[in-house]
């Protein structure tokens, strides 16, 4: 289960892991697996509506069962069914890297943490980071 106190400590990881890779400010949300808003945080210097697409970016991930980096790829590829997805959606989700799905060690899927603020790569790299440190799967 996707608890608050591991969903603060994830944003807590990866914020950490930003500062060790001296990234931009990050703005960061975990969402639990029905893709309901349990943290966020937007660091200082982290610039406005942030919350949408680092919510956006971890949103897609829980509703298709796909990371950030898989569903950037199935939008290359179809687009027409990511556009889709999205309007099934209303709008909310952003197929990119830094859209992360965190799955325990039998593969249930606990939720996403979603990263924005520097380039997705980076974004996605420190939600693996913190996801990967709290014993769990990250799914980039």
């Amino acid at each position: 289960m996707l608890t608050s106190a591991l969903a603060r400590s994830l944003l807590d990881a990866t914020l950490a892991h930003a500062q060790q890779m001296g990234l931009k400010p990050l703005s960061v949300v975990v969402l639990d697996a029905g893709g309901h808003p349990v943290a966020f945080l937007r660091q200082d210097g982290s610039s406005a509506g942030r919350f949408e697409v680092a919510r956006g970016k971890a949103y897609g991930c829980v509703m298709l069962g796909i990371g950030g980096a898989a569903q950037n790829k199935r939008a290359e590829a179809q687009p027409y069914f990511v556009q889709a997805m999205n309007g099934i959606y209303d709008g909310r989700f952003v197929p990119v890297q830094g859209g992360v799905l965190i799955r325990d060690a039998a593969g249930t899927v606990l939720g996403a943490v979603g990263v924005t603020g520097d380039t997705s790569e980076n974004d996605a790299a420190c939600a693996v980071a913190a996801i990967t440190a709290a014993g769990l799967v990250a799914e980039a």
